[in-house]
């Protein structure tokens, strides 16, 4: 496999893992904007402008795209999150140049003022959908919760108030600064000819126009309050825990994921053995998620309303415990080979490398292959995870429920 980039003069970079034995290609736009980038009186905008990319381009009709994509086989979508919004596809690798036409082409939609007032009724059908399912906003109200007025905690697919605000000049604004030559940039991974992606990426790319679009990074401050949301209908008590972590630039990352594969894993781990096997919970995990800027530790917990309190007086307990007394050489052994093996089967495929390698430079703008993490992830010691356990302790959280119980007495 060979790394090879790309700088077109108006700033559009082309990355791509080359893998000439690969019998597919996965290919995609990756564009630096998401929830974080928002303003309040633009929530949602990052998710819905992926919704109206899809309704057809000056080239092409919505159908027009879709049938297209079907014509050569492709596996295609898109997803918005909290810092980016990825189009992509996965295709053989001689429909490598009609897949980048079509993917090229809708970073350029319409936009029709007709389309937009279609788009925000489903926009608004989905939040009010998921708005039926009892954990729903948890993860936003606690990252509201937790980290205050930070960027991070901008919901991704915002509120039914926000979406309903919206009005197409804003979206025109806004895609015209965030989908920029200087802001987004094509990624491939497989059977890639980087050469000829090159010469069509400038073709079709090389007109777009730099605006000098940034993102803003500050630092996190964490409080570790309570909220409790009742909701009578719900027939368990569904728990979050957050606090802040390593973040995407840090190297102690991959310390974190050792940790929270041997604190909550969701088998073999401590959490497993002591809360779900033992059937005091139906589900408990802990993660590590990594932005710019911040990462965070989640942890998640449903069980019986009347169970609540002593199971998170017991997970607290166990938080104190790893960090009072640290891990066993033997666990540390045994989460790198659970966390390697999970690392090589997740990037087998093209489609997945994709993202990795978009991920990477995303986040870092580096190109990290599949030896490097798993060097990485070899290289961590039981004094690294003890040193992000003393920087980002597990027992300090904020903590949001939502379930039957309108009350839970004293968990700050």
């Amino acid at each position: 496999m060979q790394f090879r980039s790309h700088r077109l003069a108006n700033g559009l970079e082309i990355v791509a893992e080359c893998n000439p034995a690969a019998h597919t290609m996965g290919v995609g736009f990756f564009v630096r904007t998401g929830s974080r980038d928002e303003a309040t009186e633009l929530a949602g905008i990052s998710h819905f402008l992926e919704h109206m990319a899809f309704k057809g381009t000056p080239r092409r009709s919505a159908e027009d795209v879709n049938r297209e994509f079907d014509e050569i086989g492709a596996h295609y979508n898109a997803f918005t999150s909290e810092e980016s919004t990825v189009y992509y596809a996965s295709l053989l690798p001689e429909y490598q140049s009609h897949a980048l036409d079509i993917l090229a082409d809708i970073m350029r939609p319409s936009l029709r003022e007709s389309d937009f007032e279609m788009e925000k009724k489903v926009i608004v059908e989905e939040i009010q959908m998921y708005l039926d399912q009892p954990p729903y906003g948890m993860d936003d109200r606690i990252k509201q919760l937790c980290f205050g007025s930070h960027p991070i905690a901008n919901s991704v697919i915002g509120s039914e108030a926000s979406v309903t605000a919206l009005v197409p000049e804003q979206m025109l604004h806004y895609h015209r600064d965030r989908y920029s030559a200087d802001n987004l940039f094509i990624a491939a991974a497989g059977n890639v000819d980087f050469d000829a992606l090159v010469t069509q990426a400038e073709q079709l790319c090389g007109e777009w126009e730099p605006t000098g679009a940034s993102r803003a990074t500050p630092p996190v401050v964490m409080e570790p309050a309570v909220e409790v949301k009742p909701h009578a209908v719900s027939t368990q008590q569904y728990v979050l825990l957050l606090r802040d972590a390593p973040a995407a630039e840090h190297a102690d990352r991959f310390a974190a994921k050792l940790l929270t594969t041997i604190v909550g894993d969701d088998s073999g781990s401590r959490m497993y053995w002591d809360l779900v096997d033992s059937g005091l919970v139906e589900s408990a995990s802990l993660g590590h998620y990594e932005y710019q800027g911040l990462g965070m530790f989640y942890t998640w917990l449903a069980c019986e309303p009347d169970d609540m309190v002593d199971n998170l007086s017991r997970l607290q307990q166990l938080f104190e415990a790893v960090e009072r007394s640290g891990i066993g050489d033997e666990e540390l052994a045994q989460a790198k080979n659970k966390l390697k093996a999970r690392v090589v089967l997740g990037n087998e495929r093209p489609r997945s490398r994709l993202f990795n390698v978009g991920g990477n430079w995303l986040q870092r703008r580096e190109y990290r292959s599949l030896t490097d993490d798993l060097e990485s992830v070899d290289s961590v010691t039981v004094a690294d995870i003890m040193s992000v356990l003393e920087k980002f302790p597990l027992s300090k959280h904020a903590t949001v429920t939502v379930g039957p119980l309108e009350s839970v007495g004293d968990l700050a």
